[in-house]
């Protein structure tokens, strides 16, 4: 019974050396690679795939103010991602942004914007500032 045991041991001991061989991963950036910043992500999924596109938008007015105004919302690139590398997806993310809120406090979901202050009347003495 020793040998047994003591050849399980040395063959689980060659097992373990096998798995502690580290792999390294070269992360490599072809010449046509380019960075995008995007405003935001829309997308869906189907039973084989999940698609991001994420995009910018640029605001266009046309007429005065009252008339309507248009959003081009471009579309910079899209993901496509099998389920299992979306659900890794998701689970970086969410490890990330506990990271990110635990140092620099929550993430806000709309950017606030000063408040207005109500115009003063100005008196008909005051002296003219600036440029006209």
């Amino acid at each position: 019974m020793t040998e047994d045991v003591e050849s399980r041991e040395n063959a689980e001991s060659e097992a373990s050396k096998k798995v502690k061989k580290g792999i390294t991963i070269e992360f490599v950036k072809p010449d046509n690679f380019r960075q995008i910043y995007a405003i935001g992500a829309a997308g869906g999924h189907s039973p084989y795939d999940f698609r991001i596109g994420f995009y910018n938008d640029t605001p266009k007015m046309f007429g005065d103010s009252s008339e309507s105004r248009v959003i081009e919302r471009r579309v910079e690139t899209e993901v496509i991602l099998s389920p299992v590398a979306a659900l890794e997806l998701n689970r970086w993310l969410t490890q990330h942004i506990h990271e990110y809120e635990s140092m620099f406090g929550p993430i806000a979901r709309a950017i606030p914007r000063p408040k207005k202050e109500p115009v003063k009347p100005v008196a008909d003495s005051t002296e003219i500032q600036g440029y006209i």
